[in-house]
């Protein structure tokens, strides 16, 4: 029986967000930026790579370090790389796009494979040799899409919504697309304006992080948005005009799902940065959730998605269960970090959406072995720190979605530092299932409820005790962690 798939769907201890995932042979690998965990800032680490069979997206390779800080020459001060972008040549070989920090500059590697040891192969330029980027008056770019399309023509999608990023001393344009020649470094259009620069907090504008697919007739750009409701997509039939605002795709703290709005977040809220990936004939869309109470660490998250016919897209929720196709099953113990929901105490009747419960570890930032005589993967690590919810405090919510609980009697809790109670409820602020005094103590300790899940159902849309959430609130003084659950 293959495991099954949770969010993130990376080992706890690993944090890839801005994750570009791409189709290569029989495996879906992924490439993003690389967050240190407890660091200082974004993307600290060197970019890694990890794949997992398209027959079982359950059972994910580590695939080692495939480009350092270092590997870059004019990168001398080791700054950070940002969200990067991998796709395949005419050639067969393997091209990396990347943007260092505090620069302006587009940069490629190439490789023989899609997660060997890149090279450093030069910097997007135009016909004459000078790097884009390295005058004041060209246009700011920033996390690089790229798209070698059915016809060989080679498109570079990058840019920034963002004021603050006008430090940098180039005109910010928003989204724009430039062509390059086969060589995948020169550039042999003039830059075009795709999604303008419209800096608001209050329309689905283009934020950053582009990210480009060619389904069918259609071309979807995807992208984070200014408003804070996640990913966005645009749509058009052309790769480099007419581009027209669609609408979300995922939020993480689903912010505009059934209508939802800052206030009412159900998790920490953050940037997000991702793309799109069919595999066996479901699409999904992978992105990041924030984690340890910080902006930069973040983990990998995907959910499935559907296209419809006229080639729209539908928003969907966050769950536990994204990459498994279906719920979880309602027996068997799960760590506590695939919580989708983490919702602080109400505060003048509106949810906090800045203190809340959050996912951490119990150990600093964890690297595996490089060369390993055997396959990295989330089970073979077994020195790695590991993952649990603290700060729950009186009045916080964690929400677990889906789970088949036609058999489910009971849940079995592992806490720690409590001094006070739990409850089940049906739904987010909803009703009391069951409550139980949680067990005292600084050591793990477990505790059991016996509780209806018919009536978790009832609480439910569609009613379907196949498809059950689990949300669990604490009542009571002090700060809870919580470890794993148990149903059964």
């Amino acid at each position: 029986m293959k495991k099954q798939a949770y969010n993130p769907y990376l080992p706890e201890w690993e944090y890839i967000p801005d994750g570009e995932p791409k189709v290569f042979g029989d495996r879906l690998y992924i490439f993003g930026s690389h967050d240190r965990f407890d660091g200082e800032g974004y993307c600290e680490n060197d970019y890694v790579s990890w794949s997992a069979s398209t027959d079982d997206l359950s059972n994910w390779r580590y695939e080692g370090t495939i480009f350092r800080k270092d590997q870059t020459p004019w990168n001398t001060k080791n700054e950070p790389y940002y969200a990067p972008d991998v796709v395949q040549g005419i050639d067969g070989k393997f091209y990396l796009y990347y943007f260092v920090a505090n620069s302006s500059i587009i940069s490629v590697a190439v490789c023989d494979t899609p997660a060997g040891k890149y090279e450093y192969l030069g910097d997007v330029h135009m016909p004459d040799g000078h790097t884009y980027g390295s005058k004041p008056e060209e246009w700011f770019t920033f996390d690089p899409g790229v798209l070698v399309d059915d016809d060989n023509r080679i498109w570079l999608y990058t840019g920034s919504g963002q004021d603050s990023n006008g430090q940098y001393g180039h005109k910010i344009k928003g989204c724009f697309v430039l062509e390059l020649a086969h060589d995948m470094l020169t550039i042999i259009s003039e830059p075009k304006v795709l999604l303008p620069a419209n800096w608001t907090r209050k329309e689905p504008n283009f934020f950053e992080g582009a990210s480009i697919r060619h389904i069918g007739e259609w071309y979807y750009l995807v992208y984070p948005a200014t408003d804070l409701t996640g990913l966005n997509y645009a749509m058009s039939k052309y790769p480099d005009r007419d581009f027209v605002h669609k609408g979300r795709i995922h939020c993480t703290s689903d912010i505009g799902f059934d209508g939802r709005k800052l206030t009412d977040c159900t998790y920490p809220i953050g940037n997000n940065h991702g793309g799109l990936v069919c595999v066996n004939g479901q699409w999904y869309i992978f992105d990041h959730r924030m984690t340890n109470g910080s902006q930069w660490n973040r983990q990998g998250v995907a959910e499935p998605v559907w296209i419809k016919d006229d080639g729209t897209i539908e928003m969907v929720e966050s769950t536990s269960c994204g990459l498994n196709n279906g719920p979880l099953r309602g027996q068997g113990k799960y760590p506590a970090y695939i919580c989708c929901n983490l919702v602080g105490r109400k505060i003048f009747g509106l949810r906090n959406p800045t203190k809340c419960p959050k996912v951490t570890q119990s150990g600093k930032d964890y690297n595996p072995q490089e060369n390993t005589v055997y396959e990295v993967t989330a089970d073979t690590e077994l020195d790695a720190p590991y993952s649990y919810v603290s700060d729950i405090t009186n009045g916080c919510q964690i929400g677990y979605k889906y789970f088949d609980m036609a058999n489910t009697t009971r849940l079995k809790i592992e806490t720690r530092s409590a001094k006070g109670k739990i409850q089940i409820l049906d739904q987010l602020d909803g009703k009391v299932i069951a409550e139980k005094a949680l067990k005292e103590g600084k050591e793990w300790t477990e505790t059991e409820l016996l509780f209806e899940p018919d009536r978790i159902a009832a609480g439910q849309i569609d009613g379907d005790i196949k498809k059950c959430p689990l949300f669990l609130r604490y009542i009571g003084s002090g700060s809870v962690e919580m470890l794993s659950f148990t149903l059964s």
